[in-house]
């Protein structure tokens, strides 16, 4: 196979898209499409800053239908544009909002000029078969933070975006007991421009049947709303932290066929409450920038995780590969895996992770899901501050941020305290647990590390407040 198309399906007339109650075909986005690519500039990659889900894959397809790329960065701040522009010159940002921040060449989503996003019977019967593009058309460039700062790029091929896409629409299918994902409507709290998000709302959809909100609903309010009016089977594409926000706000949930989550480790916990308040089953994806999404569990059946047909597993702990399906090469994962066989792990870890206190080990996502699992706590993460070089004899203590409105100051330390006493050991007790409004997460629920860093040093300078857990 030499190319893949850019749709699957043979019903252009199934929606691709739900916009407040209305849908939008996979006929009309092939229109929306070619309108679209003709307005491009000749040269890319393409910026895809647009707020409206279909519109972003509209913008996916239209640089891909002229030999361009998608570049997606972990943020959209001035200095990673900066960074994107000195690496790639020839960037260009497509948005669809009148007033964009992002410096760079912009165009504007022509939803005016091209009648795109419109529906137009007029031009539906004109659109030819559906585009196919190269395997190994360069389709996206997914960019972290490298040591330094600096944007690194990792390469997706759209073949591997199309194995990888299926098979997560195969997994997806399966844990919902169906044979195929037509039908089923995506709502999703992740933006399209993240990879996960991606991965399970954009490419699901484009390849693997499904249909999306075309909005990405933030509050628990909005996410209520658009549940309610996506119609059935209907599956949330969400992050443990925009779960936890959801399933606090205390509001009316209408019931779901599935609740998918990655980004960071769920706890049992909060996925049984889920499962509980929302009326279906929760599954979890691990991936990595690297490898794409890789394997999947049901939360609330345990620990282990089942990779994607077609991949295997080699080596373990910190130095774990996966190879197969849509990973052609040997991929080393960045956490700490127990291999139980070739299919199946427990994950212990990141390997940036783990922590060494007083001779004891321990993980920063373990001892953040006990910390969030304390009442009264909406959010919160630990921070271990560098060791001082001049001190080197001294034990560096962990210190706990927590965002807790309901609990009044004077009762904070001592109730968190005391929970954690019951779970934890006395070496991972926090020295001083300060009380903060948010943590600076990104869209996507995480903490970036070096965003972390500076914000807790920030934060700790400014701040006096603590307290003896011995």
């Amino acid at each position: 196979m030499t190319d893949a198309p850019l749709l699957s399906g043979d019903d252009l007339d199934a929606p691709l898209a739900w916009r407040n109650g209305h849908a939008l075909s996979r006929r009309q986005y092939l229109a929306d499409v070619r309108a679209l690519a003709s307005a491009l500039p000749a040269a890319g990659p393409m910026f895809n800053v647009t707020a409206d889900r279909y519109r972003f894959a509209v913008g996916l397809g239209a640089a891909l239908l002229r030999g361009q790329d998608n570049l997606l960065p972990p943020n959209h701040t001035p200095d990673t544009v900066a960074r994107l522009l000195a690496l790639f010159p020839t960037t260009y940002g497509l948005t669809d909002e009148a007033d964009s921040r992002v410096k760079l060449p912009m165009l504007r989503y022509p939803v005016d000029a091209a009648r795109i996003d419109r529906p137009d019977a007029a031009i539906m019967p004109r659109i030819p078969r559906i585009p196919r593009i190269p395997i190994v058309a360069l389709a996206a460039q997914v960019l972290t933070s490298g040591s330094t700062g600096a944007p690194v790029p990792h390469p997706k091929r759209w073949g591997l975006l199309v194995s990888n896409a299926q098979a997560g629409a195969a997994r997806l299918a399966r844990q919902m007991g169906r044979a195929t994902l037509d039908g089923v409507t995506l709502v999703a709290t992740v933006p399209a421009q993240h990879m996960y998000g991606f991965e399970s709302s954009v490419l699901v959809a484009l390849l693997g049947g499904a249909a999306f909100d075309a909005g990405r609903p933030f509050f628990p309010a909005d996410i209520a709303a658009a549940l309610a009016r996506a119609p059935r089977p209907r599956v949330l594409v969400t992050t443990p932290f925009h779960l936890k926000m959801l399933l606090d706000a205390g509001i009316e949930l209408p019931q779901l066929d599935l609740t998918l989550c990655a980004t960071a480790p769920l706890a049992p916990q909060l996925a049984a409450r889920a499962e509980a308040a929302l009326g279906a089953p929760l599954m979890e994806i691990y991936g990595c920038t690297e490898a794409g999404q890789v394997a999947s569990r049901r939360t609330t059946d345990g620990p282990e995780w089942q990779v994607y047909d077609g991949l295997t597993l080699s080596g373990g702990g910190a130095h774990t590969r996966v190879q197969g399906g849509h990973v052609p090469e040997p991929t080393s994962l960045a956490d700490v895996l127990d291999v139980v066989d070739a299919q199946t792990f427990r994950l212990l870890g990141r390997s940036n992770d783990l922590i060494n206190i007083a001779g004891k080990r321990s993980s920063l996502s373990h001892l953040n899901h006990h910390l969030n699992s304390v009442e009264g706590v909406h959010d919160g993460a630990f921070w271990l501050p560098v060791q001082d070089e001049a001190d080197s004899n001294s034990v560096v203590r962990l210190v706990a941020f927590v965002v807790a409105p309901g609990v009044p100051a004077a009762l904070l330390h001592e109730q968190v305290l005391r929970a954690l006493r019951e779970r934890l050991d006395a070496a991972f007790l926090p020295r001083r647990i300060i009380a903060v409004s948010a943590l600076p997460r990104e869209p996507t629920g995480k903490l970036p590390i070096e965003a972390f860093k500076a914000w807790a040093e920030q934060t700790l300078a400014g701040s006096a407040t603590s307290v003896n857990p011995a």
